[in-house]
Parts: C-alpha cells; sequence; structure tokens
C-alpha cells in the first residue's frame, strides 16, 4: 500500500529526474510522453519511487489517484475554491453526495470529498481532495529542458476504483473543461496558455502531449504545428466538461453526403477512453450503408473480399485484407468525412477508419453506441474514439475555444513518435 508520503502523483516526468527545480517552468509548456497500453488506452508515466502510469481522460474533470486512507494528509476545506471548482461537475451517473463530511479530529471543520470516476469501469467512488508536488519537463516544443515542480489539487481514491485500468495504473489523469484538470492546473501554476497539444501513438510506440500549448516539432526540426491550419470552435454539450465540435454541414462518404434523417448539425465528442468511435443509432445505420456501397463502386467488394457478418465483434462491416489496395494512408477505402463548422473536413483515411482484426480480417472501425446509457446527459451523435485520433495532433485551446488538428500525420512522413524526447547538452 502507497503510503501519502509516495503518492503517485509526487512527479510526474519523461525520464527518471536527477534533480527537480522549483519554480513556475519560466512560462513554457509542459511535456509527457504518451504511450498506447494493450487496452488501447493511452497513459502518461508518472515518478513516485518508480515509474508509474495513468491513464488519460479527456472526459475527465479532476486528477485521481490511489492513496493511503488516514489522517496523515492534508485535505482541502468544504469552502476551499478548489474544493467548489471539484464540485462543478456531477459524475456521469448523477450522484452527489455533497461537498465534504465532518473532520473526525475537529468537529469545526469539513473535510473536502470529490467523487472520482473511472471512465472504463463507469464506477465512481469518494476520496479526500488533497494538494500533491507534481514535476514534470518544460519544453521548448523541440526537447524537454529540465524538470520543473508545482503544487497541484488531486482525489484520493480507493484501489478499488482501479478496475479495468491497465495492470499498474494507479489513477486517472483528467484532461476535460475543468478548473482542476490537469492542463488548467499547468496554466494556473506555470503562467501558460490554458491549451494542449494531444498527439496519439498508434502500435507500441510513444506519442506526446504538451500542456500550455506549443508549439511542436519532429526531430528532424520539421514542424508540426504548421499543420494544424484552420480551426472549429469548441461547443458545449449539457453539462459534460468534455471536448464537442459540430459537424453542422453533416457526414459524406466518398465526397458524397449520407443521407439522415435530419440534416440538423451533428455534435462530435472525443474519448480517449474507448478504442472506436461510437454512433448514435440513427447515424450508425446510415453511414454503415452508404460505406457499404461506396466500396462496392469502388469495385472493392469482390469475390470473395466481404467477410461474413458476424465477422470480428464490435464491429459489422469486415473485410478479407489481402483483397484490399494498401496506401501511405491505409488501405484504399472510401473516405469518411465529419464535414465540420466554419467550412473544415476531418477526414478519416483507410489508416484510422480500418481497424485489422486478425491477419486476414480488417474491419471498418465505426460501432454503434449502446443502448440505456444512463448517463444525465444526451448521448452526441459521434464519439471519436483512439484510433480515429491516433497519428494526429489535436490542440485543445480552452482560452480560444477552439480545437485544431493536422490530419493524418503518417501519409505526410511524420509521426506522434518522431519528438525528440532526449535532452540538449
Amino acid at each position: 500500500m502507497w503510503q501519502p508520503k509516495d503518492l503517485v502523483l509526487v512527479a510526474i516526468s519523461l525520464c527518471v529526474l536527477a534533480c527537480t527545480v522549483a519554480g513556475d517552468g519560466g512560462g513554457r509548456p509542459l511535456v509527457t510522453a504518451v504511450t498506447r497500453d494493450a487496452t488501447s488506452l493511452y497513459t502518461i508515466p508518472v515518478k513516485s519511487s518508480r515509474p508509474l502510469p495513468l491513464v488519460l481522460d479527456l472526459s475527465g474533470p479532476i486528477v485521481w489517484s490511489t492513496c493511503d486512507g488516514g489522517a496523515s494528509h492534508d485535505t482541502l476545506e468544504c469552502n476551499n475554491m478548489d474544493c467548489m471548482r471539484a464540485h462543478r461537475f456531477h459524475p456521469p451517473n448523477c450522484q452527489h453526495t455533497g461537498y465534504g463530511m465532518p473532520d473526525a479530529h475537529n468537529p469545526y471543520r469539513c473535510k473536502c470529498t470529490a467523487h472520482p470516476h473511472n471512465p472504463v469501469s463507469g464506477d465512481t467512488a469518494s476520496g479526500d481532495m488533497t494538494r500533491v508536488t507534481l514535476s514534470a519537463n518544460a519544453t521548448d516544443g523541440r526537447n524537454p529542458l529540465g524538470p520543473v515542480s508545482f503544487t497541484a489539487v488531486t482525489s484520493c481514491a480507493l484501489d478499488s476504483l482501479l478496475a479495468g485500468l491497465p495492470v499498474g495504473a494507479v489513477g486517472v489523469a483528467g484532461l476535460a473543461r475543468s478548473g482542476l484538470a490537469f492542463p488548467a492546473q499547468v496554466s494556473r501554476t506555470q503562467g501558460v496558455a490554458n491549451s494542449f497539444a494531444l498527439c496519439l501513438p498508434s502500435g507500441q510506440g510513444n506519442g506526446v502531449a504538451i500542456f500550455g500549448g506549443g508549439p511542436l516539432f519532429a526531430a528532424n526540426g520539421r514542424s508540426i504545428t504548421e499543420l494544424l491550419g484552420s480551426r472549429t470552435p469548441l461547443r458545449k454539450h449539457g453539462e459534460s466538461p468534455g471536448y464537442y465540435i459540430s459537424a453542422s454541414r453533416g457526414i459524406a462518404v466518398d465526397g458524397a453526403r449520407v443521407p439522415l434523417d435530419s440534416y440538423a448539425p451533428l455534435t462530435i465528442g472525443f474519448s480517449t477512453t474507448i478504442p472506436y468511435a461510437e454512433l448514435r443509432h440513427d447515424v450508425y445505420r446510415p453511414l454503415i450503408n452508404a460505406f457499404d456501397q461506396a466500396m462496392e463502386r469502388q469495385g472493392a467488394i469482390t469475390t470473395g473480399a466481404r467477410v461474413p457478418s458476424p465477422a470480428a465483434a464490435p464491429f459489422e462491416l469486415c473485410y478479407n485484407s489481402s483483397r484490399l489496395s494498401p496506401t501511405r494512408f491505409g488501405y484504399f477505402v472510401p473516405t469518411v468525412e465529419l464535414m465540420l463548422e466554419g467550412g473544415r473536413n476531418w477526414t478519416v483515411f483507410g489508416i484510422n477508419s480500418m481497424a485489422q482484426v486478425n491477419r486476414a480480417t480488417a474491419c471498418f472501425a465505426f460501432v454503434e453506441m449502446k443502448a440505456g446509457d444512463k448517463s444525465c446527459v444526451a448521448a452526441p451523435a459521434v464519439v471519436l474514439g483512439g484510433f480515429q485520433m491516433q497519428q494526429n495532433l489535436l490542440m485543445f485551446d480552452e482560452e480560444k475555444q477552439t480545437l485544431g488538428f493536422t490530419g493524418q500525420l503518417t501519409g505526410r512522413g511524420l509521426s506522434c513518435g518522431h519528438f525528440n524526447f532526449t535532452m540538449p547538452a
């Protein structure tokens, strides 16, 4: 059992740090590696007495980790501003048990209680709000420059809340649009922008996250952030603290608009805790039909190309991958375009639309949302999963309330793994 002094969030770093430099980071962004787990979850390395992973959650409003339930760690009081920030958003299951409880050692003091949520299992618990010292490397966008330390507010949680997270994980780093999410806390303590760049890896390689803006350069000096281009507005969706954009012009497959029951703008969300894009039934079925028809027009469905359904759960459309032509953007299949507000399209090429489920089979990686969602917020039309975001630099800017994205990097000779994590001499 970890003791309070060994909280997982004592230090966040890219590598074993020889020393920690106190201060505000000189106004520089902070950088960390991003690793894809075998369960298709994404983690950042954390450092206590040994490196441990913390799971990234784009919808998580707080940072939480396991810690001792004893009284030896400081706990925020109920009237603390950070306690109020922690209770701005209800857990997804809508339970809310108040701001805290009386301190057994001081009847005149109320200890702040937060509600950490496991985005994989769906479980929510209660835990003390406390302060811990974090450290991470500052960056100029080209290299890590050395560690800085700062104080952050986190929530404790019991070991049982780790169910479904990768082996060894000790908590969750919430990245959502909340005052206690990791990006907002970095912004306040380091004097940098409340924005972050996220580049998710594919396979076993590393990706990168920069908190506090950019720029981001590949190891060969080529700028990746210059590829961001125009941005699309971030939108709210109910009381959710997650990130949403609007496909105001609908969805197209190979340039042909998908016929939907309603042509009202479609709300698109993002999740780092689901592997593949999930669509509401009223959007999923028309998209599946449109993609299937486009494959026929393209001539991709030849004799023996289609794999009989059900082929590989949770996918519906699967194909013999030996009959599909490879390109630098993945298999040559119809493109799926989310036609966004402001005139820009989020284009999904084969590399982000076809999942290789075994050596002989590739499946269309869009699945139907499960019925019976107990969330208090109505489901958006589409939630893009990690597979659709891989090898695509995303810039979530809470100050400008915009999302920038580069599109698929692999076809341009770049990768989320091209950041140079070597300290300069």
